[in-house]
């Protein structure tokens, strides 16, 4: 019998980086970002961010500019990107609902088991899409603003 596992394409953790280099790129005074520079306000390893940083640019979010003025800068303003928009990039899921539906077992109680935690783990998905979806980078970048 095969086994299902959870197999995110990305790392969780990517979605924050990214959340975080989409809201310093948001900046005015920003413009064009290297990706070195990007990583040292991100305390983040630069070849790590560079990874995100490609996502991002494959998906239409970021473009880049080669060259000695070259970098990252926002495709599209940062009104319009949506939290969601960057979770679907990446294809993040919750590791606490794959965690949740993994411990169900092959035996009779396993399987309804893992019938009612897909239902309920679903609605904790739909959940945090909606939330998701409320939320763009310049709504992040305003409310650091409020707080620096």
């Amino acid at each position: 019998m095969k086994h299902e596992y959870c197999t995110p394409t990305q790392h969780p953790k990517w979605f924050g980086l990214a959340v975080q280099a989409l809201v310093i790129l948001s900046q005015e005074d920003v413009g064009t970002c290297p990706s070195i520079e990007l990583a040292k306000y991100l305390q983040s390893e630069p070849s790590l961010l560079r990874r995100i940083l490609s996502v991002l640019a494959k998906e239409g979010l970021i473009g880049t500019r080669e060259g000695r003025d070259g970098g990252y800068c926002l495709r599209k303003p940062a009104e319009s990107i949506r939290l969601i928009d960057v979770y679907d990039v990446f294809r993040a899921s919750s590791s606490i609902s794959c965690g949740i539906i993994e411990t169900a077992g092959t035996h009779p109680l396993g399987k309804s088991m893992k019938s009612a935690f897909k239902d309920i783990t679903q609605e904790m998905e739909d959940s945090m899409r909606g939330v998701l979806s409320k939320y763009t980078i310049a709504d992040i970048a305003k409310q650091l603003e409020a707080k620096i």
